[in-house]
């Protein structure tokens, strides 16, 4: 498993703190994150250059991120 930028782990966390890990919910949430650039000013230009992609053809990547992020929490 690939290590996430501190970055988007904080990202992940961020959205699965105001909207839950379940999926589709917190893919619509980090997109809603990302479009609003809530996070640190963070949008989907700079989100995708640290490794997150919001596409709909990465999806399958962004789910096991979100996961990564979800066990990483829950580890610390």
């Amino acid at each position: 498993m690939n290590s996430l930028d501190p970055q988007v782990r904080d990202f992940i966390l961020f959205c699965i703190d105001r909207r839950g890990a379940d999926w589709p919910a917190i893919y619509d949430e980090m997109a809603g994150v990302a479009g609003q650039r809530l996070f640190r000013g963070l949008g989907r230009t700079e989100l995708r250059q640290l490794g997150l992609s919001l596409a709909l053809d990465s999806l399958d990547k962004t789910l096991e991120q979100v996961k990564q992020a979800a066990a990483q929490d829950q580890q610390a």
